[in-house]
């Protein structure tokens, strides 16, 4: 797939899902616009883009900052004039659970990443995408279909509302002609672990041996799928959400402890 003059803007692109989103873009000949906190992950995302792809736009930036999304927008259409696609996949996890005492504080500070970020991102982009043709891509999660860890309910709760905005939105704009999908990874070789607290008691091959299919993804898995999703390739795909969980929605052979 050729994404030759396209701009993309893709967020969480430090790590994971993110930056393999970010590189498989540029290497397809995209203006990338990398967005994430760590300004020291996202030059080396940056670098793996220059080897062989577009040189890209790198943005430090907070979507949880509403500040920070508008300079978002703003630089991007400052350097290239326009936008073509959106990838929201920033999101964090944090601990919450009903029981705990934590789950406000917990769906707080995760909805305002997780989803709010994603509206203001989205109504800030529309204007540009309607110009274009455009389409976004949203990143969201199979624990928004099918809950499974007690003490991330804010994750759970987060992700389910994403999948309801990624449909509403696809019904408002699609008579502009712009699409809405979104993708559900279920298990994926990411930070997540670490950066939710997980790790070190539950590791990916842990989890991989409970997959009915015997495996965790790879984000380049999940990055080809968003690139599928953002091609002409699914021009009659919008309001669609498609699964890649290695089989975890049918169930799993055990369960570690990953509460």
């Amino acid at each position: 797939m050729s994404f030759a003059g396209k701009v993309v803007i893709v967020t969480g692109a430090s790590s994971g899902i993110g930056a393999s989103t970010g590189i498989l873009f540029s290497h397809s000949g995209a203006n990338v616009v990398l967005v994430g906190r760590n300004e020291s992950k996202l030059k080396n995302v940056a670098e793996k883009c220059n080897q062989g792809g577009t040189s890209p736009l790198v943005v430090k930036a907070d979507v949880g900052n509403d500040s920070d999304v508008e300079r978002i927008i703003n630089e991007t259409v400052k350097k290239y004039g326009k936008l073509d696609i959106l990838v929201n996949n920033a999101g964090i996890v944090v601990r919450g659970s009903v029981l705990n005492g934590n789950l406000v504080e917990g769906y707080d500070e995760t909805m305002k990443v997780n989803v709010r970020a994603v509206i203001k991102l989205t109504i800030l982009a529309a204007p540009y995408l309607i110009k274009t043709k455009g389409n976004i891509v949203n990143v969201s999660s199979i624990e928004g279909k099918k809950p499974s860890m007690i003490n991330h309910l804010p994750y759970m709760v987060s992700k389910a509302a994403l999948d309801h905005f990624t449909r509403g939105a696809a019904l408002e704009l699609a008579p502009f002609g712009v699409r809405v999908n979104s993708v559900s990874p279920g298990p994926v070789r990411t930070d997540i672990l670490e950066n939710s607290g997980m790790s070190p008691s539950v590791s990916w091959d842990d989890i991989a041996k409970i997959m009915i299919l015997d495996r965790v993804s790879d984000p380049e898995e999940i990055g080809e799928l968003i690139l599928y999703l953002a091609s002409d390739k699914a021009r009659g795909i919008s309001g669609s959400d498609f699964v890649n969980d290695n089989g975890a929605l049918l169930g799993t052979k055990a369960k570690p402890n990953i509460e």
